[in-house]
Formats: structure tokens, C-alpha cells, sequence
């Protein structure tokens, strides 16, 4: 079968040396790389022996804020659960009773405040977006679990005050990690 166009290349295979031929400079290139990548810094940090630094803005695990008197900031607006982009928030809202004064703010509160952390984002909307400034994401990572019911929060988990489970610690800010390092 004949050509179509002119462009057909002729390539010729130039011949290998026996040096070429055994890979020698193809493994000493290879081992010049692993050597150079040996002696450089890692990346890998050993978590539960050392905490990694992270930057004063990192956003973890949200809390639902108490007021001075002990009394929920959350009036069960809904700015939040609209705000985030993931829908990992709802809600449900309801009428303070007589004698519950001390316990909420408002008239209106948070009967069932939720957050699934397996759709949130981390992405600090629900904070910006809470007029009573109830909701906000602190330093600490979500702890892990083999359940994918233990990654609902709901008010019992989200008040401030809950005691977090043991295996969650609070990160270090750089400044903290670069005054325990002196």
C-alpha cells in the first residue's frame, strides 16, 4: 500500500551498548534520587507522639456557645443550616417554656440542633452567618470512629462544656508549637 502524503520518517534504531544494554545508568540515576530524597526532611509527622502545628484560622469541631449566665445563645434561626453549603446542619425550633429562662436566651430556641460531620466541609459559614454568634469551630480535630452514627452531633455533643472524648487534643497554634520547641 502506497503512502498517502510524502511525511512518512524512516527511523532507525541506534544500537545499544553493552553498558546500555545491562540498565547500569538507568539504576545509578534511579539510586542518585533515592539517596538525595533520603537525606531530605520528611513529611510524615507520628500523630499521637507529636502534634502538628497548624495556622491560628484552623477551623475543627463546631461548639454551640452559652452565653455569661450559662443560658444557649441559638435561637433557632436557620442562617446557619442555610449557609452551609453541605447541608450537615438541621434543626428544629420551639417555644421557651415558663421557668426555662435561665437555660435560653431567647423566647424562641434549638429543641433539636444537629450536624452531620461526615457532610460538613469545615468551612466556617455556619459561624459567619449566626447573628447571636452561638455557633464556632475550635481547634480540635473530629475524633474517629467505626460507626457512622457517632459522627451525627447533636446539642448534647455540640454545647459548650461537653467534655470531648480522651483521644481528641487540642492543636497547637504555631506560636504555641514554636514556644514548646525552645
Amino acid at each position: 500500500m502506497q503512502a498517502l502524503s510524502n511525511r512518512k520518517k524512516v527511523l532507525e534504531q541506534k544500537k545499544m551498548t553493552l553498558v546500555e544494554r545491562l540498565y547500569l545508568p538507568a539504576i545509578f540515576q534511579g539510586m542518585g534520587i533515592t539517596l538525595r530524597h533520603f537525606f531530605r526532611r520528611k513529611a510524615t509527622v507520628h500523630y499521637p507522639e507529636q502534634k502538628r502545628s497548624v495556622p491560628a484560622v484552623f477551623r475543627g469541631l463546631h461548639v454551640l456557645r452559652k452565653d455569661e449566665n450559662g443560658a444557649e445563645r441559638c435561637t433557632a434561626c436557620g442562617l446557619c443550616a442555610v449557609a452551609c453549603p453541605a447541608e450537615a446542619i438541621t434543626m428544629e425550633g420551639g417555644e421557651r417554656k415558663a421557668g426555662e429562662e435561665h437555660l435560653y436566651r431567647e423566647e424562641k430556641y434549638a429543641v433539636k440542633y444537629e450536624i452531620n460531620m461526615l457532610r460538613c466541609i469545615f468551612c466556617g459559614f455556619c459561624e459567619d452567618a449566626c447573628p447571636k454568634e452561638a455557633i464556632f469551630l475550635e481547634t480540635t480535630f473530629a475524633p474517629a470512629s467505626y460507626d457512622r452514627n457517632d459522627f451525627i452531633y447533636g446539642k448534647d455533643r455540640l454545647v459548650e462544656g461537653f467534655k470531648r472524648h480522651e483521644l481528641v487534643s487540642p492543636i497547637t497554634t504555631l506560636k504555641e508549637a514554636q514556644e514548646a520547641n525552645k
